[in-house]
């Protein structure tokens, strides 16, 4: 599930294609779409905690999901995004399941590679697909970030999300939406599914990939009683020369009321650089973020955040 750039990229468009337009009519607000704009990986990293809070109290995104087994999550952190809510919410805080190396397990017994940390991405997902993971260990992982979460914010997550869209996958799914309806029961689960066309995406497979995947949890979701989102956009090739300002338009297509978009803001820290191949990007979306181009943005396609 590695970032693939889509051939939008070469796409030439003027503002108002992008709904920048000052003409463009403003919706009334009775009308508007009512989205999440999501903020990945709080707790991987100090800058990148702190770009989070920045944007949540400046009203830019309205949901952030948290990884706790990230090294430097500690308590503190989750005060400092805890009180963001003091008042009128600001934000959805949810749990961002850890499944992937460079991370390691909250479990004992979780022993997944002869370093203890947890496999590289390719070798979860192999391993998923042919059903060869552990479900008790699996169960166990999970059920301990979700301890872990409520043990820092003091209760259960509003939803629940996979670092590197690890949810999606067989029997972390399984594992997943089980340990959601006994230790979450109000929260939601994020599918992947894309509300747009799969013709209209056709330069996006990791987009597709997504698809694909997010047809099983939201089926065994919906048997199971527990709510997923009603789509989901943000994938995009995460390479040098990446334009998420120019991207981000696009996310809004077809997005209905309740969809999801992710995105990766942040600053850059050692402690980022030593975990994530992602850090200039996140510095990029966060200036856009903060931007006087994406609240216009928003108004021109009739979205609001939820």
């Amino acid at each position: 599930m590695a970032g693939d750039q889509t051939t939008d990229d070469r796409r030439q468009t003027t503002d108002s294609a992008e709904g920048n337009s000052p003409s463009s009519a403003l919706r009334p607000p009775s009308d508007l779409r009512r989205i999440r704009l999501c903020a990945d990986d709080y707790g991987i990293s100090p800058a990148v905690n702190s770009a989070i809070r920045d944007l949540i109290m400046r009203g830019r995104i309205n949901a952030t999901s948290v990884m706790v087994a990230a090294p430097s999550f500690a308590r503190a952190e989750a005060r400092s995004l805890a009180i963001l809510n003091s008042g009128a919410p600001r934000a959805a805080i949810g749990l961002h399941v850890t499944l992937t190396a460079p991370f390691r397990p909250l479990t004992k017994g979780f022993r997944p590679s002869p370093d203890d940390a947890f496999p590289p991405l390719p070798a979860l997902m192999k391993a998923a697909l042919l059903r060869r993971l552990s479900g008790a260990l699996l169960a166990a992982e999970i059920a301990a970030q979700l301890a872990a979460f409520a043990t820092a914010f003091g209760r259960a997550p509003d939803f629940i999300d996979g670092h590197q869209h690890v949810q999606l996958l067989p029997q972390v799914r399984d594992a997943l939406l089980a340990a959601a309806k006994r230790d979450a029961p109000a929260a939601w689960v994020r599918q992947c599914g894309n509300a747009r066309p799969a013709s209209k995406r056709l330069g996006d497979p990791k987009g597709l990939l997504l698809d694909a995947l997010s047809r099983g949890l939201r089926a065994r979701a919906a048997a199971l009683g527990v709510p997923t989102n009603p789509a989901f956009a943000g994938t995009y090739g995460f390479r040098p020369n990446a334009d998420f300002a120019r991207k981000f338009p696009r996310f809004l297509d077809d997005l209905p009321d309740g969809g999801v978009i992710m995105c990766h803001p942040g600053h850059v820290d050692q402690e980022l650089v030593r975990l994530d191949p992602l850090t200039d990007l996140r510095e990029r979306e966060y200036a856009y973020l903060c931007s006087d181009a994406f609240p216009a943005v928003l108004a021109a396609h009739g979205v609001a955040l939820a």
